[in-house]
């Protein structure tokens, strides 16, 4: 099982790094200390210490963030104006726990099937982000408005595709994240084995 999650991580972070060249998100991962001697310890040290989450009622065992920002050249084109380029500037970062003492020899083994599960679906989660920045990309470079040629309304106009990107990305992050977080799902078999032990 840890291999898997291994492999997944590993082919999830090839994936992101495989764009056109366009978008080339900057992978941060963070760390935030939990503390315990058992399983159930250790859950509960990251219920207590985890990121919160949007609104900050409660806390997730890890986090995906990301910072998206744009440079864009506007050039003239007759009375049009058009989206000659634009040059992403993603940062994808990862909040994980980390145990802050040495860990019993089993509860080590554990540790490490859990820890490689949860950063392979945070990795999903910050595919999801990178292939959103790419969208964004394609659907406004070369984008054109007529009769701009104070190329004023295109910096309004390609919101529309923009907004449309998000929209997607958030559906897909919050399909996944239920199917994950579902009775029975990956993250509740990994908190199982992680506390339960074999």
């Amino acid at each position: 099982m840890m291999r898997l999650f291994a492999l997944a991580a590993a082919l999830l972070a090839l994936a992101a790094s495989a764009f056109a060249g366009e978008v080339k998100p900057k992978f941060v991962e963070k760390a935030y200390a939990v503390s315990g001697a058992t399983g159930i310890a250790l859950y509960q040290s990251m219920g207590a210490n985890g990121p919160l989450l949007r609104g900050g009622a409660s806390s997730a065992i890890a986090k995906t963030d990301f910072d998206l920002k744009w440079g864009r050249d506007y050039v003239r084109d007759g009375n049009d104006c058009v989206l000659k380029a634009a040059r992403s500037f993603l940062t994808i970062t990862y909040t994980l726990p980390k145990p802050s003492q040495t860990l019993p020899a089993d509860l080590a083994a554990r540790w490490r099937v859990f820890i490689d599960g949860i950063r392979a679906h945070e990795a999903v989660h910050g595919q999801y982000v990178a292939e959103m920045a790419q969208e964004i990309y394609d659907t406004t470079v070369g984008f054109r408005q007529p009769n701009d040629p104070d190329c004023k309304a295109i910096r309004d106009a390609i919101q529309t595709p923009l907004k449309a990107a998000f929209v997607r990305y958030k559906a897909r992050n919050r399909a996944f994240e239920d199917a994950e977080m579902a009775n029975g799902g990956n993250i509740q078999q990994l908190i199982l084995a992680l506390v339960n032990g074999p």
